[in-house]
């Protein structure tokens, strides 16, 4: 029997008074949540299996709010999620839901929030990546990281790494605004990992650190050494992880 090994944490970073980013695997959920010891659930391989990391705007009100909400739909819907169309589905549903959740065209406290997701469905000998915003899937291979989401950022000035833009997200408007969702399908086999996370983690930690990480750990302790590696280049931001393990029974 084929099944799925999840290894993840979340912790608010050294630097932001709260936990805005939320997590979904499967029908479980973390929303504002601190852990420093990575939790693995194990799952076998049957139906549609999501893996999500949400991360909540900084700087508009309700970020925490709009992530938690994205998961805990996403965690309702999860094994339905069998096809591209239905993801993208899912996702404008998301899109939608957080801006009546904002008060929709009335506004009000929580008027603009929004957050960013990024995620895998883990199918039988498949797997669909897909994002809205930075937040970020990469395959972890022998032949290295390779980033499989796609970043919605505007092209970075000369010199930079990084950027706090994003040029869509789920939310984060006033007026109600339609997504493009990146949905793309990867083919999968026994010992295929994955890296699922917000930009608490990529930000501060370059690729080939977070690459040399996942090539010396499986699992818990990568998922750990990650998070470690994020709080040692100073922890700015919430950091939210979770590392896909694809095996034979």
């Amino acid at each position: 029997m084929r099944y799925v090994a999840v290894s993840a944490l979340s912790h608010p970073g050294l630097l932001r008074e709260r936990n805005e980013d939320s997590l979904v695997i499967g029908p479980w959920t973390l929303c504002a949540t601190v852990t420093e010891s990575p939790q693995t659930l194990v799952f076998p391989l049957r139906t549609p299996l999501v893996v999500a990391v949400a991360d909540g705007l900084g700087g508009h009100p309700g970020g925490d709010v709009a992530s938690a909400l994205v998961v805990r739909r996403i965690a309702s819907i999860g094994p339905a999620l069998s096809s591209e169309d239905a993801v993208r589905d899912a996702l404008n549903a998301c899109n939608r839901a957080v801006y009546e959740a904002a008060g929709g065209d009335a506004g009000g406290e929580l008027a603009a929030m929004g957050t960013t997701v990024a995620g895998a469905v883990v199918r039988p000998g498949s797997l669909l990546v897909f994002n809205v915003g930075d937040s970020r899937v990469f395959a972890a291979s022998r032949d290295g990281l390779r980033q499989v989401s796609v970043d919605d950022s505007p092209p970075l000035e000369p010199g930079r790494r990084t950027t706090s833009i994003v040029t869509q997200c789920l939310g984060g408007t006033r007026t109600y605004r339609a997504v493009q969702p990146h949905v793309t399908a990867e083919s999968l086999s026994p010992g295929d990992r994955y890296l699922v996370c917000s930009d608490g983690l990529t930000d501060p930690v370059p690729t080939e650190v977070l690459d040399g990480v996942m090539r010396e750990h499986d699992d818990g302790q990568a998922a750990f050494e990650l998070w470690q590696a994020a709080i040692a280049a100073g922890g700015p931001d919430n950091i939210t992880l979770a590392v896909i393990r694809v095996a034979d029974a």
